[in-house]
């Protein structure tokens, strides 16, 4: 069995911990996707893989938060901590505004 490159933290927080995997966030249909990077967090514009295997071929790991081994149900609030230490809130009422993602903590490691 592989490691995961997140950890579910919580009821609604994501804690990216392999840097040379990407993370692809997916919450539900009505939602954009993001992509979580070591470096940041951002509106994903590409095409969505269609499977974990082809995630995989694109150095991106498929998060669904849907899914029952994430958090099981979409959500409104995100917070996601990257390796570099920043965690980001991604409102997702907000989207199409500055408040969509902004940086909630800035920690030093």
């Amino acid at each position: 069995m592989t490691e995961k490159p997140f950890l579910v933290s919580g009821r609604n927080t994501l804690i990216h911990k392999i840097r040379k995997l990407d993370l692809l966030v997916i919450n539900g249909e009505d939602h954009p996707p993001l992509v979580v990077t070591h470096k940041g967090i951002k509106e994903y514009s590409g095409k969505v893989p269609e499977n974990k295997r082809e995630a995989k071929n694109q150095d991106m790991e498929l998060v669904d938060l849907t899914s029952i081994d994430v958090f099981g149900e979409e959500k409104t609030l995100l917070f996601v901590q990257t390796i570099n230490g920043k965690e980001y809130k991604v409102d997702y009422s907000k989207h199409g505004t500055p408040l969509f993602i902004k940086i909630h903590q800035e920690n030093a490691f």
